[in-house]
């Protein structure tokens, strides 16, 4: 059943709750948000934020911009999306005006681009991704949807196979240190060698997509330069600091 509510209404209540939490004040946390520079967060914003005083026509009259959240979440020491995605805590939230609240993780995916939307319906018990395209002539919803939310997958897998490498250096140098037997020595560069050709065929479908490349230890990339573990090594000429 669609409703009034909107992400803001969760914000607000998350509000009180961390603030109850911290033993804050609604004084205290302006204090807080005006030394961000959020000066527009005052103490009577946040009271109207967080009593979410309606209009005539049953809408917010304050409602939380994306600067606000983020200040917000600051102020709080609590990471921004759990304000309005509060995992854990609530089991459904708002989604959009006119559709359905819908299950928190589902909704926290959408918004990372994990998952793709599946706001009509419920048509037989299922929600599905919107059918329209995008735009008069443009692609279909669902695959604009895949093709934009593509970076949102690159990113975490270039962090974690950039930590695995790490980690099988580290490895690698102990081996070294400790003087290990041949084997082990061996065992351990050849698994640091794997990583890092992991990471750089990571890298090379992030340079595909058009994405930056975040930096490097010059070291790593002397190593994949030195493998030719890259099609085209001018993709991290200008990443060689950290």
């Amino acid at each position: 059943m669609h409703s009034n509510l909107t992400a803001s209404d969760t914000i607000a209540a998350q509000l009180r709750r961390h603030r109850a939490r911290r033993g804050m004040t609604r004084e205290q946390l302006a204090a807080a948000c005006d030394r961000l520079g959020a000066t527009g967060l005052t103490y009577a914003a946040i009271v109207s934020i967080e009593t979410g005083r309606r209009k005539p026509d049953g809408t917010r009259r304050r409602e939380v911009s994306v600067d606000e959240l983020l200040a917000l979440g600051l102020a709080l020491a609590v990471p921004p999306l759990l304000l309005a995605l509060p995992l854990g805590s609530e089991e459904r939230v708002p989604t959009v005006p006119g559709r359905d609240p819908r299950e928190t993780h589902t909704v926290w995916k959408w918004w990372t681009g994990e998952e793709t939307p599946t706001l009509d319906g419920p048509i037989d018990g299922r929600y599905v991704p919107e059918t329209q395209p995008v735009g008069e002539d443009g692609p279909k919803w669902s695959a604009a949807w895949a093709e934009n939310a593509y970076p949102a997958s690159l990113y975490p897998e270039f962090e974690r196979r950039r930590q695995a490498v790490h980690k099988a250096y580290l490895r690698a140098e102990a081996s070294d240190k400790r003087r290990a037997d041949q084997k082990g020595r061996t065992d351990a560069w050849t698994d640091y060698t794997h990583r890092l050709e992991e990471l750089a065929h990571q890298i090379e479908d992030m340079a595909r997509a058009g994405l930056r490349i975040p930096s490097l230890r010059p070291d790593l990339i002397e190593d994949m330069k030195g493998l030719d573990m890259l099609l085209d090594p001018s993709i991290l000429e200008l990443k060689d600091t950290e």
